[in-house]
């Protein structure tokens, strides 16, 4: 199964709907808001004058509003639709970023440069089939010291909706939308894996990599799922059984040798 060409057609799609969404609200973006939320703000912390590779980048927002911080900044997705988009803003905000359009695997294998901060964050796992590969190809784009961050969706939401929480052999293949608010009748064919929380981080491990912080959140900062209620200040909460349930979750690692 050619599963790269399968999701790049479904995320060179739902491109096309994301920048037209309130979700992403790009005009607001070009008027100067951010797009990053409070918990990777707090996480990554001063980026002034710092490499930082953001991985899975999508159309740029997260990418620019490091740049927007200081970041000397690349970024990469898998979607030439995005990375068109991701330079079109660039240059309409007149904002200094590398976009590459590729798979992070072939990135991985070709890249020769070290950045200080590796960034992925909010959905990026599923849609790959190996992390041992994938933490490769953190530690190998990482200079002596550099900071990985990962902020993600928890997989206890998956599990709740119907999936596995281990990883198997076989991916999932379905027909489905997407997230934004405007795309009713808009479906893609889509390709995804299941990551247990101790395969990420055993991945990391073993890709030669420090852990120095895990944290689990029960609330996200996006209305991206069915179920969620909106807390004052916090942002969205699932309850099951009337119990929260772990929504993001957030790691840190480290580069040593």
């Amino acid at each position: 199964m050619d599963y790269i060409n399968i999701n790049k057609q479904a995320w060179d799609k739902r491109t096309k709907v994301h920048v037209g969404s309130k979700f992403y609200d790009v005009q607001a973006f070009k008027d100067g808001s951010s797009s990053l939320n409070a918990i990777e703000l707090e996480q990554v912390g001063n980026v002034e004058g710092k490499k930082l590779l953001h991985l899975q980048c999508h159309f740029g927002q997260d990418t620019l509003s490091w740049a927007r911080q200081g970041a000397l900044v690349t970024g990469v997705d898998l979607s030439s639709e995005a990375i068109a988009q991701a330079n079109k803003l660039k240059s309409e905000l007149g904002l200094a970023a590398t976009f590459v359009a590729k798979d992070i695997y072939q990135f991985g294998h070709e890249n020769t440069e070290k950045f200080d901060i590796v960034f992925t964050s909010y959905g990026v796992l599923c849609w790959l089939p190996d992390l041992k590969l994938w933490a490769e190809t953190i530690a190998s784009s990482l200079a002596k010291g550099g900071e990985f961050h990962l902020v993600e969706f928890h997989t206890f939401n998956d599990l709740l909706c119907g999936y596995s929480y281990f990883s198997r052999a076989e991916p999932d293949v379905e027909e489905e939308g997407t997230y934004t608010e405007n795309c009713d009748g808009i479906t893609s064919k889509v390709v995804t894996w299941a990551h247990s929380l101790s395969e990420v981080i055993n991945s990391l491990i073993t890709a030669g990599l420090s852990i120095e912080h895990f944290k689990e959140y029960p609330y996200s900062p996006f209305n991206c799922f069915e179920g969620l209620e909106h807390v004052s200040e916090h942002g969205y909460q699932m309850l099951h059984k009337g119990q929260q349930v772990p929504l993001v979750y957030t790691i840190k690692a480290r580069k040593t040798a």
